[in-house]
Parts: structure tokens; sequence; C-alpha cells
């Protein structure tokens, strides 16, 4: 639909205008941008340019650089926390470079915790292939949402938003999930804040947390922070 602007005061013209420009620049910048190649394999030998790697020969690449068996493997999740994950991001896959999109496996055992993070450039999808998991997620505006889910069940986390999964079954669980970014980004709130190098000055994490310094030394104690 045409629209006609040559009838519109100048301010009028101009606000219409601005709008527009700004909703496709908002639309543009919601994932990683499109390729302009059929691919763009990475080689990771070379240092990470602003939007990915460099393109790899195309004379190099080979039927092993569209395949990725990684998230095949079972994850050990004998940690405090009593969770694995296999990142399928471009650093592991290096045929998703400026494709927008990557996968990663997670196990979770019974009573452990995928604990609370969040994918600063991704929106997050994912499916419970086994156990049954609460996944829950909080909005910036501090509301919280959660289900218990099943095998075959889905979820999906906007981006930037902070969840987490938590094991409350008998079994051990399995989830896939996937995101509209070849490196999504992983900031783990907890080891963020209490773990950081170097560290967040005791003063500033007592005054966020309205605890003790010696809570907060407690807590570091335990990120190594």
């Amino acid at each position: 639909m045409s629209i006609a602007i040559s009838s519109r005061r100048p301010r009028e013209t101009f606000v219409l205008v601005a709008t527009l420009v700004f909703n496709f620049l908002f639309l543009s910048l919601s994932s990683d941008p499109d390729p302009l190649q059929d691919f763009c394999i990475g080689d990771t030998s070379v240092a990470f340019s602003v939007n990915g790697f460099p393109c790899k020969a195309s004379s190099d690449v080979t039927a092993d650089d569209f395949f990725y068996d990684g998230l095949s493997r079972e994850i050990s999740t004998n940690n405090s926390f009593g969770s694995g994950v296999i990142m399928g991001n471009v650093l592991a896959f290096p045929g998703l470079n400026t494709l927008g999109i990557s996968m990663n496996r997670v196990e979770i055992a019974p009573g452990g915790i995928n604990p609370p993070h969040l994918h600063p450039r991704a929106t997050e999808s994912g499916i419970v292939v086994n156990g049954t998991v609460l996944v829950g997620l909080i909005t910036t505006g501090n509301v919280f949402y959660s289900k218990n889910l099943t095998a075959g069940e889905m979820f999906v986390v906007p981006r930037g938003l902070v969840h987490f999964q938590f094991n409350i079954g008998t079994e051990k669980a399995l989830i896939f999930t996937a995101f509209n970014s070849h490196l999504p980004g992983n900031v783990l709130v907890a080891v963020n804040l209490f773990g950081s190098n170097p560290a967040v000055p005791d003063d500033v994490l007592s005054k966020a947390f309205l605890v003790d310094r010696s809570v907060v030394d407690e807590i570091k104690s335990k990120f190594g922070g």
C-alpha cells in the first residue's frame, strides 16, 4: 500500500519516515546479520572479527565442515550444579559461521540445575528429550514464569532474559536447545557476580544483596572469587 506524504505537514512527514526507518533497523538487528553467500566456513585459526570468523577458502572446504557430532556425546554432571552443557556454537562447529544458528546439549542430574543465566545475543528455544524439568524465566519487569515440562515439550526464552532448568524428576534430564545466533553468549549470573576476575568488590555485592560482607565472602569462596 502506498503512502501519500506530499499532503502531510513537514513535521508529520519527518515523524512518519523516522518511525519507518527505526522499525526496519530494529528488525535488521533482531538476530545475527544475514549471510551474503551460500556458506562461510569459519577459519578459527584467525582471530574472531566483528560478526564472525573470516571464511575458509572454498577450495579447502570438505563435507566434514557441514557436520558436527559433538551433541551426540554424554556429559558428566558430577559438579556442584549437577549439570553439564555441550555447546554447538561457531567455536565448536565452524560451519555455523555467519548463519545465525547454534544448538546446545544440556544434561541435568536428578536434583541438579542449569543455573540462572542469560544469552545476550540470542533467543533460546528448547525441547525436553528425557526427564521432568522445571523451566523458569524472569522478565525485565521482574515477573517470574515457569512450568514443569516432560519429554517432547518445548519452551522459549526471549533474548537476554534470565532463565534456568531444574531437574525435578528421578532420572537424568536431557534437553536440546537452539539459538538464533552462531555465538549467543552465556552469562552465568552467580559465577559472573561472585567468581569474576578481578573480583567484584565486597562492598558492592554487600550493598546489592543487602547482606553482610561475611556472607559475600562465603559465597565467593564457593566460586573461587
